[in-house]
């Protein structure tokens, strides 16, 4: 009798921590996916900015939104990789399929997405390498090497921004499955 009865609260505490775990994963997972495709917009729209701003010769504005585009990136990335542990945690694998029914996804879809989704995934490795570098050289005024590097790092970072929101379209709106 004793044992049961201090072994009927513990369970009952232990399944109401385990519901409540598991609504956190699954909110996480249902819902991270259209933050991290809103943070990866502004991070666009900052770098756009940033361009303008630095062609019109504002070297402040332009540290400015790259500071916030960096610091938007980042949230991303943390927000994207506990994403990551979220679906885990619910269904078991890292990542979401997309459909193989072509009621859902026609195959050109498929292929599109694939297409996108490897270029994405190769060039989004990159980024935190270029991006950390172009700060450093822009914050210690080495303007030639920083112009440099961003003549290729720029449009990488851009198109792993367009392409990642156009990963989570094609994954979460257009070609949802179940």
């Amino acid at each position: 009798l004793w044992l049961s009865f201090h072994n009927e609260p513990g369970q009952a505490f232990y399944s109401l921590f385990c519901s409540g775990t598991e609504f956190m994963w699954q909110t996480l997972s249902d819902n991270l996916p259209h933050c991290t495709a809103f943070l990866n917009s502004c991070a666009t729209v900052l770098l756009v900015l940033a361009l303008v701003k630095i062609r019109q010769g504002r070297r402040v504005a332009h540290r400015n939104l790259m500071f916030a585009a960096l610091a938007t990136s980042a949230l991303f990335l943390a927000l994207y990789l506990l994403h990551k542990v979220a679906l885990y945690q619910v269904t078991g694998e890292f990542n979401k399929r997309f459909p193989t029914d072509p009621e859902i996804a026609p195959a050109a879809a498929r292929l599109v997405y694939f297409a996108i989704l490897g270029t994405h995934l190769v060039l989004a490795i990159t980024v935190p390498f270029f991006a950390l570098r172009a700060v450093y050289l822009g914050v210690k005024d080495r303007v030639a090497d920083h112009k440099r590097l961003v003549r290729y790092a720029y449009p990488i970072w851009m198109y792993v921004s367009v392409t990642g929101v156009l990963v989570y379209l094609m994954l979460y709106q257009l070609y949802p499955a179940s």
